[in-house]
């Protein structure tokens, strides 16, 4: 097994970290920058920085957001939300971001994958998967690809979008259940599962981290490459230090 990496994220609206349950019900959290350089000084092994708006209200990510917090960071730092091009791409790297990451555009452009792996590398693109569960027996996909915060849904299988994903040239996937997301009731296994095993390429396991058992079970049951987390960081129930030390005496290995 490879060092699971602990990623705290900075879902961003009006320059402010907010979080709420299942993308909805926004509460102010803390400052961007502030929150970054905990983070840093913790150990994260990466930050995530989404502005969660930016798409919805047909927007571009807001620069002066992102450049405060690189001004900051010291580990590798990833941002999505208005990204639409390539230039938007070039633009966020410019200012030192290290990874961006795509999501609503990649289910409406997929070619925008495969050109911006050429043009960055594929280590320096995520693709952001948003997934919500069906029924049994209604007609759609059981584990559904979602985009635009949530809002809309597109018909598509979940697994299937991830392999798609994963050939034309993604580095990562960064996989965010809505059903599951601000619910501390652990990650959605069965999706995570789902994809991890059926991609080659890191899953982040994204939406849903209540407790420590649940960061053991994304990577054992979910057999995810990293767990992301807001909430139980944010407000301080869990410490970065604290998630590691937990899943190295469980045999999970962590960076350092």
């Amino acid at each position: 097994m490879n060092q699971i990496g602990i990623i705290p994220c900075l879902d961003i609206r009006e320059g402010r970290v907010v979080k709420g349950v299942k993308f909805e019900n926004l509460k102010d959290a803390r400052d961007p920058v502030e929150a970054a350089a905990a983070y840093c000084r913790q150990g994260a092994d990466e930050l995530v920085f989404l502005d969660i708006f930016a798409t919805v209200e047909n927007r571009k990510t807001r620069l002066e957001w992102v450049k405060k917090v690189c001004e900051v960071v010291t580990i590798p730092f990833a941002v999505g939300g208005g990204i639409g091009n390539i230039e938007d791409m070039k633009a966020l790297l410019d200012l030192g971001v290290d990874k961006v990451s795509i999501n609503t555009v990649a289910v409406r452009t997929p070619e925008l994958i495969e050109r911006a792996a050429k043009e960055f590398g594929k280590g320096r693109l995520v693709v952001a998967i948003d997934g919500k569960k069906n029924p049994a027996g209604g007609g759609l996909p059981r584990l559904e690809v979602v985009v635009r915060s949530g809002n809309e849904t597109t018909g598509m299988e979940i697994v299937d979008w991830a392999k798609r994903v994963e050939d034309l040239g993604a580095g990562e996937i960064l996989l965010t259940s809505k059903d599951a997301d601000g619910t501390k009731e652990g990650y959605d296994l069965e999706m995570t599962k789902a994809v991890a095993e059926a991609v080659s390429i890191p899953v982040t396991a994204s939406g849903g981290a209540g407790k420590l058992e649940h960061l053991y079970e994304a990577v054992i049951i979910g057999k995810a490459s990293a767990v992301l987390a807001a909430s139980i960081f944010h407000f301080g129930e869990i410490s970065i230090p604290e998630a590691k030390r937990y899943l190295k005496e469980r045999g999970i290995p962590v960076k350092a």
